[in-house]
């Protein structure tokens, strides 16, 4: 460019140049590259665990509950099998499958999302990451894990439950064997679930092999590996 064609200012003093207005921070376009960089770690973080099953759960379950017990032991059979365990990271099932883990030498990891109310990645972790949005954190449960073991919990634990079960049914992704830990709590959702919504024509029959409800932690930890090659 020459004569009245040159520009004023350059690109690099642009870049450097401070912003008087920070607008641009709440912006769609900013929010896709946040997006895109949680990926990015996420894919990063994980690429090389190996072979993985995630543990979802309360957040609320106490430590003399039977319950964490049963998570805790679940996180110890996953390490002496050689296969890590993610969860979401907080208290609860989730620590209890973490300390496990980590109590047995093997690879522990939580995922943690950003909450008004959250306290952090519990000290069981051995690799943990604190996610923005949802959607990425469920992807990276999805993308590497090859089972699941679902304990008793609430809303949370309901749409990862569900989001698994619904790739898996729409075969958006391989078969992924699901274990759920307790069956006075599970029964009644299932038998809504393939009573109540099967008989309204709501959903197609369940594959018997989509998830199985179990009182036994082994049994439960069995099928979660099932899918994984010896």
């Amino acid at each position: 460019m020459r004569g009245n064609m040159i520009p004023t200012d350059n690109t690099y003093a642009n870049l450097l140049a401070p912003e008087k207005s920070t607008d641009w921070l709440h912006m769609d376009p900013w929010r896709v590259l946040r997006i895109q960089a949680e990926f990015v770690d996420g894919f990063g973080a994980l690429a090389e665990i190996g072979p993985a099953v995630a543990i979802f759960g309360s957040a609320r379950t106490d430590r003399h509950d039977p319950m964490y017990k049963a998570a805790r032991r679940a996180g110890r059979l996953l390490a002496e099998a050689g296969v890590a365990t993610i969860t979401g990271g907080g208290p609860g099932i989730m620590e209890a499958a973490n300390r496990g883990a980590y109590e047995r030498g093997g690879t522990s990891v939580g995922l943690g999302i950003e909450l008004p109310h959250e306290q952090g990645i519990n000290r069981w972790v051995n690799l943990g990451m604190t996610f923005r949005y949802f959607f990425v954190r469920k992807t990276m449960f999805v993308k590497y894990s090859e089972g699941a073991l679902v304990f008793p919990g609430g809303f949370g634990t309901l749409d990862e439950m569900f989001e698994l079960l619904t790739l898996v049914q729409t075969h958006k992704v391989a078969h992924t064997p699901v274990a759920l830990v307790g069956k006075s709590y599970w029964s009644g959702l299932f038998e809504w679930i393939e009573g109540t919504v099967k008989a309204e024509g709501m959903i197609s029959a369940l594959d018997p092999r989509l998830v199985q409800i179990t009182d036994d932690v082994d049994e439960a930890v069995a099928v979660a590996l099932s899918n994984i090659q010896r």
